[in-house]
């Protein structure tokens, strides 16, 4: 069963909190990183993406990175921007946008639960990202951005969750992009070992977001583990930074596809060769073209956007990988039409969150940096499960959360 527990936050004063939080690591780019944090040296960015503080050429992987970013939270508990809790609590870290308002409890999760398979997961990870995220754990000597994790919603975890959020929060903010953060502190005793008598309960989570801060999490663990003689099991590297929500609370949003050349074909070749597998229709309305169901996709080509439904034939409804609408565009348009090898790794292939809407797919065709773009049908929460659950693994870039988890308003200290 799934083993919780409270920890000694690391977290930010609280007139500090808005300026501190940060986009976490993965969902903004290098150049992006440097222009926010113009003008604000609390910004947690200075940790996640420790680049901004060293020359634009740097390597991203280089000792220096891991470094910078050790040195520049060593700094910011120091000056006293952050302060740790002198004992363990749980925290309960609300989001809201665009009137979407999801609860997740803030905890330590189980490095063994993660290996024996009762954190499950639904998508492989990279080395080049896993040596990233080992070395900056290592470096920072704490876990620095959450791992986003569900599970099965339960009513009694509900109710507890509803009574204490009455009350003060420590935080509430709006970010920038117009995100609410709230965050409460639980510091009764009675009531943590309440929630880990539940979570006692229930056999499983899951991965929603941060397969790779999991992996390096866990891998820190057992690295320390073999390196301490004393080893016992309690030491707080045995754990790792999680925010848990209720699976009927998430929001999966489409995560689009766009491919900079047609592999050679003529717009109307192509057109063709996808015509053996789909029906098509034309739009002139960008809004129509966004798919209203699963096996529907959007396209946008040659400044004309198209409404796509999968012929039934071509997939099998009750394979729960294959049915999945990125596995149907994987499988027949982007590998035997576009010539698209490993969608990790082949720098033909962009994915955008739907967040950007589809108006960013057809701005990037139309600027002549790609060539065709999709819009896909949202994966769903009870998709994901099941395919972890049969242990399976989800074709890359298949779902796309929203909200994002703010990096810098808890750290899990791995001492």
């Amino acid at each position: 069963m799934v083993k919780i527990k409270g920890f000694k936050g690391i977290r930010p004063k609280k007139q500090l909190a808005d300026k501190i939080a940060s986009y976490p690591y993965d969902v903004i780019n290098s150049h992006e990183a440097r222009e926010l944090v113009k003008g604000n040296p609390y910004s947690f960015l200075h940790v996640v993406k420790s680049e901004v503080d060293l020359p634009q050429n740097i390597d991203l992987y280089s000792e220096q990175v891991y470094l910078k970013a050790a040195e520049n939270l060593k700094k910011m508990v120091s000056e006293g921007w952050m302060i740790q809790d002198e004992s363990e609590k749980m925290y309960i870290y609300r989001q809201v946008m665009n009137g979407h308002e999801q609860y997740g409890l803030v905890v330590d999760s189980s490095v063994q639960d993660y290996l024996e398979a009762k954190i499950k997961i639904h998508e492989l990870t990279r080395e080049a990202k896993e040596k990233d995220r080992i070395n900056h754990v290592k470096y920072t000597n704490a876990n620095t951005g959450p791992v986003f994790l569900t599970y099965p919603g339960q009513d009694n975890i509900n109710k507890i969750v509803a009574e204490i959020v009455t009350s003060k929060p420590e935080y509430d903010f709006t970010a920038d992009d117009g995100i609410r953060h709230t965050m409460w502190v639980i510091d009764d005793k009675s009531v943590i070992d309440q929630l880990v008598e539940i979570f006692a309960q229930i056999p499983f989570t899951y991965v929603a977001d941060g397969h790779h801060r999991s992996k390096s999490a866990a891998m820190v663990g057992e690295m320390r583990k073999k390196e301490n003689p004393y080893h016992t099991g309690e030491e707080e590297y045995n754990w790792f930074l999680a925010v848990i929500f209720p699976d009927n609370q998430l929001k999966i949003l489409d995560y689009n596809r766009v491919v900079k050349d047609l592999n050679g074909l003529s717009v109307d070749g192509f057109l063709d060769k996808v015509l053996e597998k789909f029906e098509i229709a034309p739009t002139d309305c960008m809004e129509d073209a966004r798919p209203k169901d699963y096996a529907h996709f959007g396209m946008y080509l040659d400044g004309q956007w198209y409404y796509l439904q999968a012929k039934e034939s071509i997939y099998d409804k009750n394979d729960p990988v294959e049915s999945l609408d990125v596995s149907i565009l994987y499988n027949h348009i982007l590998v035997p039409i576009l010539g698209i090898g490993d969608p990790r790794t082949d720098d033909r292939i962009d994915f955008i969150g739907g967040i950007r809407g589809l108006a960013e797919l057809q701005k990037r065709v139309d600027s002549g940096e790609m060539a065709v773009a999709f819009a896909m049908y949202p994966t769903s929460i009870q998709q994901l499960m099941s395919i972890a659950d049969a242990g399976q693994i989800m074709p890359p870039k298949s779902t796309w959360f929203e909200p994002k988890l703010r990096s810098g308003l808890i750290l899990h200290d791995l001492d």
